[in-house]
This record gives C-alpha cells, sequence and structure tokens, in this order.
C-alpha cells in the first residue's frame, strides 16, 4: 500500500519559516521524482517546486529564493524548507511521488501565512 503522509503544517506570522515533511512508504522512494504542489481556496492546484532522482530542483517562480526542496533516501522523505512567508503562500500544500506513469499524492497539510 502506497501512503505519502505530509506534516509541518500550520498558522505562521508573514516573514515566518515552515518545514513541511513528507514520508513516503510502499514505494522505491529513490526512483521517484518527488513535488510539492499547493492549492489555495477557491484556485487550482499548481507546482511548487520538484526533485529528481538526482537531486535536481526545480521551483515555481513566486517561491524561488525563499523555499528549498531536499529529500533524504535514506528516509524516504522529501522535504519543503519554506522561509519569508507571505500571505499568499496561505494553501493546502499536496506531496507527490512520479514513476513512468504511476503518481501518488497525500492528504495534504495546511499552512496559513497570517498576522
Amino acid at each position: 500500500q502506497v501512503q505519502l503522509v505530509e506534516s509541518g503544517g500550520g498558522l505562521v506570522q508573514p516573514g515566518g519559516s515552515l518545514r513541511l515533511s513528507c514520508a513516503a512508504s510502499g514505494i522505491r522512494f529513490s526512483t521517484y521524482v518527488m513535488g510539492w504542489y499547493r492549492q489555495a481556496p477557491g484556485k487550482q492546484r499548481e507546482l511548487v517546486a520538484t526533485i529528481t532522482t538526482g537531486g535536481t530542483s526545480y521551483y515555481v517562480d513566486s517561491v524561488k529564493g525563499r523555499f528549498t526542496i531536499s529529500r533524504d533516501n535514506a528516509q524516504n522523505t522529501v522535504y519543503l524548507q519554506m522561509n519569508n512567508l507571505k500571505p499568499e503562500d496561505t494553501a493546502v500544500y499536496y506531496c507527490n511521488g512520479k514513476y513512468s506513469w504511476l503518481e501518488h499524492w497525500g492528504q495534504g497539510t495546511q499552512v496559513t501565512v497570517s498576522s
């Protein structure tokens, strides 16, 4: 059974930081491209960042310089370090794993940036 379990969301003030984690099980984690997506109320789900099996990362322009994606293949975990958070970063953040035609999603974790 494949599971992607996110944690680390919460309420933070503008300018603050959060670190999201996604623990994977039931997959060969090291062979998967991992990513983080987010969905704000009334908006479509959007890609935030991805990291390849070799560690190459990609970021959407709105988070470049503020967010960092990383992975620990020994722990089957992908992280998203989010710094200098802004109110517009408020969304449910989802972990995603892709391998060939296979794709898996986590249940999501809420991030709210508000004073």
